[in-house]
């Protein structure tokens, strides 16, 4: 039996003993229900039912079910003042004041207070026996806000918890990617440097030995040494590159560039994600950065100070970007000679895709679609 089934049957125990604090004091008191009292019993047990399982869904079935209790259980409080009848009563009292929104645990204190009220007026109550039952009353209320305030502090310290996990795995990837980046540092100071120098003494040395009239087979071995040092190279550079450079997702590359935006101009500028978000290759992801970052500075150039929305979206079979600055006017495509997309459309085509810009309703439009 795993841990999770065993707490799982311990909350249900729980919540059955919770439950019985309703039902025991109701069977008691059946023998002097009436048929005038049996409704109101079964309404209150009905009632009680929420209780079985805390916290419920949906939110309002506690709530109701817990006036519904008050109400009832105080009928049968005021038709039997001397019974168990009173269990449930600051048993409804103390759920209130632990579970319940203030509106709600007003209401139900409203109903509990008329009750208490009509009891002392039926049966001519003694002061003493008053202030006894609102005595009780306070100390119920104050176990249940005492353990309301016990859970908030238990969610608040799960909650400091969590955000302190989190800060660790964030440090612990920053100390990571500061460690991948003083070992590729390393890579390109002493390999990188190291390939570079052996390559061009080979060099060297071959054209002296062409220069010195060397055998055809000494000239073979110094052009392969000198290739596998190019080899080698071009590798160095691979893995330095792999080491410095980490993957980012194309919306947070793009709310990158927004947020330089919003800085050098001031002016609105947001992005609106749709589908789910996935990892597209380096070209395409490169070309639709390419294409917002060339609409943004076409903004700044044409159109400075204009609120921009970018909006991405992931379909099954393809990604769209579309960026729109927010002229105020129509412009019209004499207005933005030069808007500098050929390049990048030049690129979509070579992906598949397709660009469209052209004047929108009040601004410019850059609409870029890529298989993805």
């Amino acid at each position: 039996m795993t841990l999770d089934i065993r707490r799982t049957r311990v909350s249900l125990a729980l919540d059955s003993m919770r439950w019985l604090l309703v039902l025991i004091p109701l069977v008691s008191l059946s023998p002097q229900f009436t048929r005038w009292t049996w409704p109101v019993a079964v309404v209150a047990l009905a009632g009680s039912l929420p209780m079985m399982w805390l916290p419920t869904r949906p939110g309002w079935l506690l709530p109701g079910g817990l006036i519904v209790l008050a109400t009832a259980s105080g009928i049968l409080w005021v038709l039997h003042p001397a019974s168990l009848i009173s269990v449930v009563v600051f048993t409804t009292i103390f759920y209130a004041a632990r579970f319940l929104p203030l509106r709600a645990a007003l209401v139900i204190g409203v109903v509990m207070a008329a009750a208490m009220t009509a009891q002392f007026l039926r049966y001519h109550v003694s002061l003493r026996s008053a202030l006894l039952d609102f005595s009780m009353t306070a100390v119920v209320i104050l176990l249940g806000l005492v353990r309301r305030g016990r859970a908030a502090r238990l969610e608040q310290t799960e909650l400091a918890l969590a955000r302190a996990r989190t800060a660790a795995e964030e440090h612990a990837v920053a100390a990571a990617l500061a460690e991948r980046a003083r070992i590729a540092r390393e890579l390109h100071d002493v390999l990188a440097h190291s390939l570079s120098g052996l390559a061009l003494n080979l060099q060297g040395a071959r054209l002296m030995l062409v220069r010195d009239g060397a055998s055809p087979e000494a000239l073979a071995q110094i052009e392969r040494a000198q290739q596998l040092a190019g080899d080698g190279l071009a590798e160095a550079r691979k893995a330095v590159a792999a080491l410095r450079e980490d993957p980012v997702p194309l919306e947070r590359a793009i709310d990158d560039l927004l947020a330089g935006y919003r800085l050098d101009t001031r002016a609105a500028a947001e992005l609106t994600v749709r589908g789910e978000p996935r990892p597209v290759d380096a070209a395409t992801g490169t070309t639709l950065l390419r294409a917002v970052q060339e609409a943004l500075s076409n903004s700044r150039k044409h159109a400075p100070g204009a609120r921009v929305q970018v909006e991405l979206v992931y379909s099954a079979d393809e990604v769209e970007v579309t960026v729109l600055d927010h002229q105020g006017r129509r412009p019209t495509p004499g207005a933005v000679p030069g808007y500098g997309l050929r390049g990048m459309r030049e690129r979509a085509e070579l992906l598949g895709g397709r660009l469209a810009t052209g004047p929108g309703e009040d601004g410019w439009r850059v609409q870029l679609t890529v298989p993805a």
